[in-house]
């Protein structure tokens, strides 16, 4: 797996503007103050996948009582994650499309994988004044732990 990593835990995150699944715009920036968590997932209707954003979605409250706007964030394409989120029940958290240009905020972040054409499974936390807080990345076919990430909020 080439790391193509040229970002890390206490930089400054590159802004960015992403569809949702609603194909509403989220423009990282227009969080400050707050703290936001970026859930990487490969790609929409795979099991692992479904389970992290599901995992997001059910942890809504604590995220919110922690000033923390949690999203998901795959290469999908807005009808996909459209569909998806309706299928998986997912009311409350964001679905982000990093389709096009194909990847562009996973390649920034060094969190593409060239030879998948998808992100790596990561959680990245981008704290009030926007510097990378935390990066985790887990192997593909890993559920990412979200105990230790609200853990690492509540301190």
């Amino acid at each position: 797996m080439g790391n193509t990593r040229t970002i890390w835990e206490g930089d400054i995150a590159p802004d960015f503007t992403l569809k949702d699944h609603h194909n509403r715009d989220f423009k990282l920036s227009e969080f400050a103050g707050r703290r936001v968590l970026l859930s990487f997932h490969p790609l929409a209707w795979t099991p692992v996948c479904s389970e992290q954003m599901k995992a997001l979605e059910s942890r809504k409250a604590a995220f919110d009582a922690l000033k923390t706007v949690a999203v998901g964030v795959s290469v999908d394409s807005f009808p996909t994650k459209h569909a998806w989120a309706k299928e998986l029940g997912i009311k409350e958290t964001r679905l982000l499309c990093d389709f096009w240009p194909h990847g562009a905020v996973a390649h920034v972040l060094g969190l593409f994988r060239e030879e998948d054409g998808f992100s790596n499974r990561a959680n990245l936390i981008v704290d009030e004044t926007g510097r990378l807080a935390l990066i985790r990345e887990y192997e593909i076919p890993q559920m990412p732990d979200f105990d230790e990430i609200i853990a690492f909020l509540k301190k």
